[in-house]
């Protein structure tokens, strides 16, 4: 079963489409509608590519760590968002804090209504 603040793994199309990479990924939202339809942000190890103020970097040290089934310090990419259908997910690594959801579901939304995050 998918839940909302899930990591999960899935073959994450790059921007030109061209090419797929087996990523987590961070299961923000269930879209309304009878589609089995999730809005998720794609998680990254490269550090350097945060955007701060908008991203959120999930470090080794931080309690939700071990529960969220990453390898290493990781950034959820808070922009880089897609909507896929639930078949697609390939398997849970683990979970993120309900609190680092929120924040994260705040920034998002900061950011489409064109507010400072």
């Amino acid at each position: 079963m998918i839940t909302e603040g899930q990591i999960i793994l899935l073959k994450f199309p790059q921007t030109d489409l061209q090419k797929v990479k087996l990523r987590p990924a961070l299961v923000i939202r269930k879209l309304p509608g009878r589609h089995n339809d999730w809005l998720i942000c794609m998680i990254s190890t490269q550090l350097h590519q945060e955007i701060p103020e908008l991203d959120e970097t999930i470090a080794t040290d931080d309690s939700d760590f071990m529960q969220s089934g990453l390898k290493t310090a990781s950034v959820i990419r808070v922009g880089r968002l897609a909507v896929v259908e639930g078949r697609i997910l390939l398997g849970r690594l683990g979970q993120i804090s309900p609190n680092r959801l929120a924040i994260i579901k705040q920034r998002i939304t900061k950011w489409i209504n064109g507010k400072k995050c």
